[in-house]
């Protein structure tokens, strides 16, 4: 019997339980009300975290980065968390426009951008489209629509599962509503090589709320065009600025999502690492060794 777990939206500036520097705050751009939250200062950090998570996947990497000195920002994208959750405008390079218009309102560009999951794919879409707007560029966990991830969509090539499910947006919406502990649990446990999932059960909550398990598969649900309007940002191009890739030691294949990264990178200014004891989750599964490495590679 799956447990139902409340929790209230945050108001604005209100301090962040257990991470007393950070607060949550709210912005309007690109037609949607996006929840982030933020603290410590000096050079910008923008996180975008992967699915099925929200802001919190770094959670505790936030505290260590505000600690080296930067300006962490870590938004809900749209659709998930407490950011609001519309039927449309989940291709890439829209989502990306919503974190350009956050960056550009906090005053905070150009900014150190850090993308896992489907964050990396938005990550990619907005250093791709808005060079100006990004320094350094860290890719994490997935594969570009467009330069490779085609490739694993399809299981019965030998392709992620997931894929096929996610993407029925209205069918995977309907399968899992009711009952998100008993699928995203195994989810969890599966992506996190740590043995505490405590953290999980506020990420519960807020996949439990009205909408949020179908804002999550929106994300999916637009592949297809993002695959065909990631190959158009670039052309001949490749990014402007340097790029590290990190993937978990146990989680998606560090080759898969370099040798997609390295269709677009600067090969000068490409780098690669593998966080030690780390799934898929990185952030949460090693951050004192993630918070380093991303700290190196900024200021390098």
């Amino acid at each position: 019997m799956t447990s139902r777990i409340s929790l209230l939206p945050p108001v604005e500036g209100q301090a962040v339980q257990g991470l007393p520097d950070f607060a949550h705050h709210y912005a309007e751009v690109n037609g949607v009300r996006l929840h982030y939250v933020e603290g410590g200062s000096g050079e910008p950090v923008v996180l975008l975290h992967g699915w099925p998570f929200t802001w919190l996947e770094f959670r505790a990497t936030m505290p260590l980065l505000a600690a080296a000195g930067y300006r962490v920002i870590a938004p809900d994208l749209r659709g998930f968390g407490f950011s609001d959750k519309p039927e449309s405008g989940y291709r890439k390079t829209n989502v990306a426009r919503d974190v350009a218009e956050l960056v550009e309102r906090l005053g905070s560009a150009p900014v150190n951008l850090v993308g896992q999951d489907i964050g990396m794919m938005v990550a990619f879409a907005l250093a791709a489209s808005r060079p100006e707007l990004v320094r350094k560029a860290v890719l994490g966990e997935a594969l570009i629509p467009g330069y490779g991830l085609e490739d694993y969509m399809d299981p019965a090539r030998g392709g992620y599962g997931h894929f096929a499910h996610h993407m029925q947006v209205d069918l995977a919406t309907r399968q899992t509503e009711g009952c998100e502990e008993e699928f995203l649990g195994p989810t969890w446990d599966m992506m996190s090589a740590s043995k505490d999932k405590s953290w999980t059960r506020e990420l519960l909550a807020a996949f439990q709320a009205p909408g949020a398990m179908r804002g999550g598969f929106q994300h999916y649900g637009t592949l297809l065009e993002d695959i065909e309007e990631s190959r158009d940002l670039l052309g001949e191009n490749k990014l402007a600025m340097p790029v590290l890739t990190v993937n978990g030691e146990y989680g998606i294949p560090a080759a898969q999502t370099a040798g997609s990264v390295a269709r677009v990178a600067e090969p000068s200014r490409f780098e690669q690492d593998i966080v030690p004891g780390s799934g898929h989750t990185l952030g949460e599964d090693n951050p004192a060794w993630y918070a380093a490495r991303l700290d190196r590679f900024f200021r390098s």
